[in-house]
């Protein structure tokens, strides 16, 4: 008996949630102001040209088959140029899009501020995005297209998509990331192939061990085990501008939390955010991503640990010839690689703890920006960011291209 009681007791929070779920209700859908991603014409078009400034699109395969929309901002405004540009590569966070850099006027804007100091910016978009959403013979509407993890990302889109600029350009890459952009910068930079194609590389939001971090909403989705519901129920595409995505952040949010500003319960207080640009912002985000992946970070939280998808005893035998899934070893990122990390004090998912461990583990010791007021969403949007952060980002990486002309010499 005991063990049919213990499989009717495990299945009640299942049974629960799937008649909670399809209540169909649309409070949240009223709070994050749901709609459809903008349709006429692509990136460029959109978000770049319109202000005047010049953009290219591209596209690259990875080697598994994905087609990622890359975008080049070869020319800012008021800029003296002196030799090539510098290329820097942009890369975002989850549920986000390269639209990310742009969505503040132009002097708030990283993407804007990059192109007006010179610098030859390139933008990626990450495979599952409203930009990236191609394979050469998968559709999105298959299971198999949203097989993958921030593992992926790394190992694959975000490695192809630098090795593309890093080809184009012939000249070493300078790299930005934020939140899930800094998870897969992290890993990537493990790997010596990728480390030769980076000349430095800045982070906002660094994000490798989650243990520590304080999300209401967050860790009430990871106590109840939604990543492993959503993959019980054969889901596979987490969306919140659809219906079900709505739905599960109702049920998060109701009777347990105020989501009244569910920015705040997903990333904590942020100082310095533009509340009049949220119905702008909602226009481009969030972008969809895969339940793998979140199944992937609750891993993460719930262990403490920076490795490879878990994929069980079995599935890790199978994947990587061991029981558990292989670190990332964060002392492989070589020493002499210039590392740059702005990280805040009221970021309930880059959590100090969490950094200054992710630190500890680095065999060299980076230059930091600490801002005890700034939540997650700040170093991207924060009205003071150019001030705060980026003056001090680009004077970081005017310093780093000032040693290697030292050291050519």
């Amino acid at each position: 008996m005991a063990g049919p009681r213990r499989s009717s007791l495990l299945l009640f929070p299942f049974v629960l949630f799937m008649l909670l779920l399809w209540r169909g209700r649309c409070s949240t859908e009223q709070k994050l102001g749901r709609r459809s991603p903008p349709t006429d014409g692509g990136f460029c078009d959109q978000l770049i040209r319109p202000l005047g400034y010049a953009c290219t699109e591209h596209v690259v395969q990875t080697d598994d088959g994905f087609l990622l929309a890359v975008q080049r901002i070869q020319d800012g405004k008021n800029t003296q140029k002196f030799g090539s540009p510098r290329p820097v590569f942009l890369q975002h966070g989850l549920f986000q899009g390269g639209d990310t850099w742009f969505l503040n006027p132009t002097e708030q804007s990283l993407g804007f501020v990059l192109a007006d100091h010179g610098f030859d910016v390139w933008v990626g978009n990450v495979r599952g995005t409203h930009w990236s959403r191609g394979h050469i013979s998968l559709s999105e509407t298959e299971r198999v297209f949203w097989e993958w993890s921030w593992q992926e990302l790394a190992e694959y889109d975000l490695k192809c998509m630098v090795n593309y600029v890093y080809s184009v350009t012939n000249s070493k890459v300078l790299f930005v990331g934020h939140s899930q952009g800094t998870i897969m910068g992290l890993a990537a930079l493990t790997k010596p192939e990728v480390v030769d194609m980076i000349e430095a590389a800045a982070l906002l939001s660094p994000i490798s061990y989650l243990d520590h971090i304080s999300s209401q909403l967050v860790l009430r989705a990871v106590g109840m085990h939604l990543d492993q519901v959503l993959l019980t129920m054969g889901i596979h595409e987490l969306n919140f501008r659809n219906d079900l995505g709505v739905r599960i952040m109702d049920y998060l949010c109701d009777g347990f939390m105020d989501c009244g500003n569910i920015l705040s319960a997903i990333t904590g207080k942020n100082c310095c955010f533009n509340d009049s640009r949220v119905e702008y912002y909602l226009e481009y985000e969030p972008h969809p991503s895969s339940v793998k992946n979140i199944n992937h970070l609750f891993q993460m939280i719930r262990k403490g640990t920076f490795t490879k998808y878990d994929y069980g005893v079995w599935g890790n035998l199978k994947h990587y010839g061991r029981m558990h899934p292989p670190p990332y070893d964060l002392a492989a990122i070589p020493k002499s690689l210039p590392l740059w990390m702005a990280y805040g004090g009221n970021d309930a998912l880059a959590d100090t703890t969490d950094v200054e461990r992710m630190m500890r583990g680095l065999s060299s010791e980076p230059e930091t920006v600490y801002l005890d007021s700034y939540g997650h969403i700040d170093f991207i949007y924060s009205v003071n960011a150019k001030v705060d952060i980026y003056d001090k980002m680009i004077s970081f990486f005017s310093s780093c291209g000032q040693a290697a002309s030292i050291w050519s010499a």
